[in-house]
């Protein structure tokens, strides 16, 4: 009989977590926008700069920092049902960095093309680094169960059935809340192919589009600055370019000296709409009167411009006036840049003939851009922003001439800010405002398809390619 110990197996050497410097940018990103309500694409630019001079980041690096980053928040609430199948708690209970890496590996797993072995074992490396080996040891269990099915299979097992809750369906397998599924189905209208439809692009990553500032730059010397193969002519707007994935708007001279942007091309057709409306009389004035961040302003400066008009940038916020500032520099025509509240302007009565509000809002409309907006906003913040769109576009009505034409816009589509705030409006409802005609908005998006039945139009990422804008044109009758 043989009564020696067992012998004991040598403990393994402790191994240093690999340090993997593209995750452990993706990670910090997701921390700041929990932890900060910061935006995804005012974190990642500077992260990104400090990693190509620190880390030596090439462009796959950055590529993959962004993908996994953007994936990551627009399919958060897909991929959270399905952490919470994978845990022995409800969701709230396990710690927010674990969770944002948690979420990072799902990513990997079901919304990438990384082969499973190198998402799991990459994401728990980023555990040990930014967790400790502890919660590393959790994050791989619960990583190994999301593993067992492809995300076909999970929406299967998580999403419960069309028939039984159509809009708890949509919501979990295009990962937005229940609310907004309700409010942009509202808007939208039809069945379900409609708003399956706009679902999918509000996940789908955005175009960048340029803006050549009418008189400042053209659109062919974009193109020929960006390359053939790196650039095209707008969808819709005369003076927009898209550039290729990849393309670095900053690299572009025109860019760089102001005379072109960055700018969707429903913020560019907005203001080209405004501009195409015919006025009796006098053309002489302008008015931006929510001009923040300057986008729109300096394409609307261009156009007066053009016409010996000059244009009047409002802004309420000083620190956004000095972005205003900034994008209307260089241009050609008179202007003025003012910080002003456009509820209570200091102009007088009637003195335009033209006026923009491009009003503070929810910002549903721009969900492929700031995908994070989607699970910060809640349906009682509509309630917060209706008196002051009311506001806005009552003094923008003052502000212009009888005859006078103004712009109402949102980068929303949910109808308690766009027709339901224009009809209060004209109706008289909440406050008294100049009796004003609702202007047929089609005619002026010139080629422009599937614009409804007027006189207001609503653009659509799935159909249009654009953020969801919305444009009502009024002219002041008395």
């Amino acid at each position: 009989m043989n009564d020696q110990a067992p012998r004991k197996r040598p403990a393994k050497p402790y191994r240093r977590p690999k340090k993997d410097p593209v995750r452990i940018l993706a990670f910090e990103a997701l921390r700041a926008v929990d932890e900060r309500d910061a935006y995804a694409n005012l974190v990642l630019p500077p992260l990104l700069r400090k990693a190509r001079e620190k880390e030596g980041f090439e462009a796959r690096d950055a590529a993959l920092a962004t993908e996994l980053v953007y994936g990551t928040l627009r399919r958060q609430g897909t991929y959270d049902a399905i952490i919470a199948a994978c845990v022995d708690r409800p969701l709230r209970e396990v710690d927010p960095p674990v969770l944002d890496v948690l979420s990072l590996g799902a990513h990997q797993l079901l919304g990438t093309r990384i082969p499973t072995h190198a998402a799991v074992s990459a994401t728990v490396e980023l555990a040990r680094v930014v967790l400790g080996d502890g919660r590393a040891k959790f994050v791989n269990a619960v990583l190994r169960k999301i593993s067992a099915h492809e995300l076909d299979g999970w929406l299967e097992k998580v999403a419960p059935p069309y028939e039984d809750d159509p809009e708890e369906h949509l919501a979990v397998v295009h990962s937005h809340p229940r609310w907004i599924v309700s409010a942009l189905w509202d808007a939208l209208g039809g069945g379900r192919a409609g708003i399956e439809d706009l679902l999918e692009a509000d996940n789908e990553r955005p175009e960048v589009t340029l803006v050549a500032r009418p008189g400042r730059a053209t659109t062919d010397e974009l193109i020929a600055a960006a390359g053939e193969d790196s650039a095209l002519p707008g969808r819709w707007s005369p003076c927009a370019v898209r550039l290729a994935e990849g393309g670095e708007p900053g690299a572009l001279e025109a860019v760089r000296e102001g005379r072109a942007g960055v700018q969707d091309e429903g913020s560019q057709l907005i203001a080209l709409a405004l501009a195409d409306v015919p006025v009796d009389g006098p053309d002489e004035r302008w008015l931006d009167g929510c001009a923040g961040p300057g986008g729109k302003a300096a394409l609307l400066g261009a156009l007066a411009a053009r016409r010996g008009a000059a244009l009047l940038a409002s802004e309420k916020q000083p620190h956004r006036a000095r972005l205003v500032a900034r994008a209307l520099a260089g241009n050609p025509g008179p202007y003025e840049v003012i910080a002003a509240d456009g509820t209570r302007p200091p102009w007088r009565e009637g003195s335009f003939d033209r006026a923009l509000v491009d009003v503070p809002c929810s910002g549903l409309g721009a969900l492929r851009r700031r995908p994070e907006a989607r699970w910060r906003r809640r349906p009682e913040d509509l309630a917060g922003f209706a008196p002051l769109q009311r506001g806005l576009l009552r003094e923008a009505l003052r502000s212009v001439r009888v005859g006078g034409v103004v712009g109402y816009a949102t980068c929303s589509p949910h109808l308690a800010e766009t027709r339901a705030v224009v009809e209060d409006v004209l109706r008289g409802r909440g406050g008294e405002a100049p009796p004003a005609e609702w202007i047929d908005a089609r005619p002026f998006m010139r080629g422009v398809p599937v614009l409804g039945d007027g006189p207001d139009v609503q653009l659509w990422p799935h159909l249009h390619g654009t953020d969801a804008m919305y444009l009502a044109l009024l002219r002041r009758t008395g």
